[in-house]
């Protein structure tokens, strides 16, 4: 971590572009689908290799996060696939053991896993709702739980929110775990401060990418790009970019905050239609 100084200069006046140079990341859901569009997964570990992190690649499919490990090593970074089912614990465990073993240590995390399933709180089985409780939250916790054991003074945790938090709609199931997933994030961020671990959230706004692409209609695709205060829509290039960030020396005092990649507040007055002038 970069040290205080009462300098009047900059401390990254200096600096490279390689913002994660020397850090070592565990991005869970890091696995690309598809040779389509990207998934958020993958477009924090292409971005963080990009500056420079070694990246454990974390998936429960061995051919998804070998995909993005190919595209990382392509480009020169450096990457290892790590194959666990997060909804086991032990798992969870064995997989910040790997990544310790293949790279020496680790110092991000990023708790990327999600389901975003529709369901409505009282429209599906307990067995349903159990489930999708584990895979949005407890996953999340799981692998804090145990990366906290290794993590060293001077590391980040990220969590993957949504939008969907701020929903005045129906109640669904993903909401609620998402709004759990946030709450942790600034228990966490007050219960690891004084470890010098941070602690922050993305929410993620409507980005087109691999989720958004194999469940959405171009009808709906172009009335969503009219939901933003811009306008548009973002891409998972967008939250990787925040991600980046919060995770780098450059957020060293930001903790216990979420942050929207949203493309601004919504408006009241009706979405213009997609590629209308302004």
């Amino acid at each position: 971590m970069t040290e205080y100084s009462e300098s009047l200069t900059d401390p990254f006046g200096g600096a490279g572009d390689l913002w994660m140079a020397g850090r070592t990341a565990l991005v869970t859901g890091g696995g690309q689908q598809s040779d389509n569009e990207p998934g958020v997964g993958y477009a924090i570990s292409r971005v963080f290799a990009a500056h420079g992190a070694r990246v454990a690649v974390l998936d429960r499919d061995p051919a998804a996060a070998q995909r993005t490990v190919d595209a990382i090593e392509a480009d020169g970074g450096k990457a290892v696939p790590v194959v666990a089912d997060l909804l086991d614990d032990d798992a969870c465990k064995r997989a910040v053991e790997e990544t310790v073993a293949q790279f020496g240590g680790v110092d991000t995390l990023v708790n990327n896993v999600a389901v975003g399933d529709r369901a409505g709180i009282f429209e599906v089985t307990p067995e349903r709702f159990h489930q999708l409780m584990d895979l949005n939250l407890t996953t999340a916790w799981q692998m804090t739980r145990h990366a906290v054991e290794v993590l060293p003074s001077g590391s980040a945790i990220v969590n993957i929110s949504s939008v969907g938090v701020r929903a005045r709609g129906p109640g669904m199931v993903y909401n609620l775990a998402k709004a759990g997933l946030e709450n942790m994030t600034v228990g966490a961020a007050n219960t690891l401060g004084d470890r010098g671990i941070r602690v922050n959230c993305v929410q993620v706004g409507a980005i087109w990418g691999a989720f958004a692409a194999a469940n959405m209609s171009p009808e709906m695709r172009e009335i969503r790009k009219g939901w933003s205060a811009l306008g548009t829509e973002g891409s998972p290039w967008d939250i990787a970019q925040a991600v980046l960030f919060l995770s780098s020396d450059r957020a060293r005092w930001i903790s216990g905050q979420i942050l929207s990649v949203d493309g601004g507040p919504s408006s009241p007055k009706p979405p213009k239609p997609a590629g209308e002038n302004r």
